[in-house]
């Protein structure tokens, strides 16, 4: 039989072994290997330190899409006009974290019906139908967009701002608005932005637009907090606030939370040819 100090080793190792980064992403490793660099990266006093320790404890790896085709987009903190009360053209409700909402680790978000029993969440168009709590009424474009980037700020007629932050999904895949309405012809390519989609919600039909908004069946609720001084960005899904050009939201099917990751890529909003190091800290 092993000794005592062998038995707690291999507990240890079982448990080092069970406790993956992500299940989804084996080569992340677990959380104990993770640890050194953790330590060594605490003390570290300025860039040329992060940089030597960066270098000398990571080994880069390429991660390239199947089809051989990738796709960097920027993020930002929508800000948009809001209501405590339906109000003219504020009619969509932001809505709130529902309580019949369960959340299964590596198995999906579920709907806890009255009897107890559990059922895949619902889509977007059958939570619309169904109705939602609202934390507060925006225009319902504003309020598609809002979903779309996961968080934002809210604006009040009194001048009172409430972040509207990212608190569940209702664990639907994600469906592209814009290739949706050029498939229709409803848009031309240049107008496939938030931009030309927004301008083409302000000219369709109300009956139009919930159709193109529930093309995307996923849907994206909030809780509402008050800004925190010195905040300068929304929180991400880690819990901590988004640091511009340093944090990067990722797929949780393929890429675990925490990972730094360095892109290269082309960004036209950051001038051209970009390159720097980000750490996965957003879905």
């Amino acid at each position: 039989m092993p000794s005592r100090s062998q038995s707690l080793d291999i507990v240890l190792a079982q448990v080092a072994e069970l406790d993956a980064l992500a299940g989804a992403a084996p080569w992340a490793g677990n959380t104990q290997d993770w640890l050194p660099a953790c330590a060594a990266l605490e003390v570290v006093k300025d860039e040329p330190s992060a940089r030597a320790v960066i270098q000398a404890l990571f080994r880069p790896v390429e991660i390239k899409a199947p089809d051989g085709k990738s796709r960097f987009t920027g993020y930002f903190e929508p800000v948009y006009e809001a209501r405590a009360t339906p109000e003219g053209d504020f009619t969509e409700p932001v809505p709130a974290y529902p309580d019949d909402l369960v959340r299964r680790s590596g198995v999906g978000i579920f709907q806890r019906l009255p009897n107890g029993q559990q059922r895949p969440y619902p889509s977007r168009k059958e939570i619309t139908e169904a109705g939602v709590e609202a934390l507060a009424y925006a225009h319902p474009a504003d309020v598609f967009f809002l979903q779309i980037q996961g968080s934002g700020k809210l604006v009040f007629p009194d001048g009172k701002v409430l972040k509207a932050s990212y608190a569940s999904h209702n664990g639907h895949p994600f469906r592209s608005t814009a290739n949706w309405l050029l498939k229709r012809g409803w848009i031309s390519r240049g107008e496939a932005s938030m931009q030309g989609i927004r301008a083409w919600m302000d000219r369709a039909t109300p009956q139009q637009v919930r159709e193109a908004m529930n093309a995307n069946p996923r849907y994206v609720f909030f809780s509402l907090e008050e800004p925190k001084d010195g905040e300068t960005g929304p929180s991400g899904a880690m819990g901590v606030p988004l640091t511009p050009l340093g944090s990067v939201a990722v797929d949780r099917e393929y890429n675990p939370m925490g990972v730094p990751m360095f892109i290269q890529t082309t960004a036209p909003g950051l001038g051209g040819e970009w390159s720097g190091m980000l750490v996965a800290q957003d879905t």
